[in-house]
């Protein structure tokens, strides 16, 4: 599948890029940036792949498949011209900036036969494989608290659109590390029927929300509690899962997204495995970490499946919609 990356920086260069190249039966292309920088970036380390600096150039080309890894006020607008030009699209997190707004994508790729992928790749984290694995084998026994944290401590605020405080940028932390954790619980327990949520601003001269906590009442008594912040001092357990019988508690993140950072090209040997030393507990015992699998997500794609279903996104935006009101309004809201 000759695949097209639209943008390039952190996402396309270390989450994208590099899964793209390594897949059998993908092929990366052309990635679109017109960044001198990052053209000349692409140039050394895929000199294969064409240069483009805009996503009409595209339309020019043979392309099979489009991945979207632009600022997020562009992803909804890029995604939707790439379905209107009759082509496969993976979509970066956030899907779009509204469930309303995921909707319509969702509608136009299935009259169209097209694939519309969200690229949740963080149900391919090793800690969370595991407590999937922990579940479907009743390990924990029922479950009544899924507690899960992205937490940071970034005091200084950065020059970028993710710290702007116009609603157009998608630049709250709720949008970006809370996507993910609002889909992890989703992927587990199903649409929750309630969310409550805190959200606040904490940094001296900070615009965009960097605090927050969600809430979501699941069917079967299951209470998903996530954390997510950006001036956290002391990090909490990455996860702590209660059941009837047991708890898996974890601490740190998972490896992959370091490495991808240092430049490591992917699905080597060893590839998303953690030292024991990083391993949680299950019922106080060391438990050992499943290994991080990014690379599962393009192998579906290269396979012509879609790893995760455009509803599953709606669905996520929907939890973040109702959080804002209920953040605003001090109640519950249910879905």
């Amino acid at each position: 599948m000759r695949t097209a990356l639209v943008g390039y920086g952190l996402g396309g260069a270390a989450f994208h890029a590099p899964f793209i190249e390594a897949t059998q039966g993908l092929e990366l292309s052309a990635v679109v940036t017109s960044n001198p920088k990052r053209q000349a970036e692409v140039a050394q380390r895929y000199p294969s792949a064409r240069r483009l600096s805009s996503l009409d150039e595209v339309w020019q080309g043979d392309f099979d498949l489009v991945v979207i890894t632009t600022p997020n006020r562009f992803h909804a607008t890029h995604a939707r011209q790439v379905l209107e030009h009759g082509l496969d699209v993976v979509v970066d997190k956030p899907f779009a900036g509204s469930a309303m707004e995921a909707r319509a994508l969702a509608s136009i790729a299935s009259s169209r036969g097209l694939r519309l992928i969200p690229f949740h790749n963080r149900r391919w984290d090793g800690d969370f494989l595991t407590v999937q694995r922990l579940l479907a084998t009743n390990a924990l026994g029922a479950v009544h608290k899924f507690e899960s944290r992205f937490e940071r401590y970034r005091p200084e605020i950065k020059s970028s659109w993710k710290e702007s405080g116009d609603p157009a940028d998608l630049g709250s932390i709720l949008f970006d590390l809370g996507t993910h954790l609002v889909d992890q619980s989703v992927a587990l327990f199903g649409r929750p029927t309630a969310v409550h949520a805190e959200i606040a601003t904490v940094r001296p001269g900070a615009k965009a929300d960097d605090d927050v906590f969600l809430s979501l009442t699941h069917d079967q008594g299951v209470r998903s509690h996530l954390w997510m912040s950006a001036l956290a001092a002391d990090l909490g357990p990455r996860f702590r899962v209660l059941g009837h019988d047991a708890a898996y508690v974890k601490y740190g993140m998972d490896p992959q997204e370091e490495r991808l950072k240092a430049g490591e090209a992917p699905a080597g040997p060893g590839w998303g495995e953690e030292p024991e030393e990083a391993w949680g507990t299950l019922g106080g015992a060391p438990h050992r970490t499943e290994a991080g699998a990014y690379q599962d997500f393009y192998a579906q794609v290269a396979a012509g499946e879609s790893p995760v279903s455009p509803h599953d996104a709606v669905t996520g935006l929907e939890v973040i919609e109702a959080a804002k009101q209920s953040a605003a309004t001090g109640d519950a809201v249910k879905l």
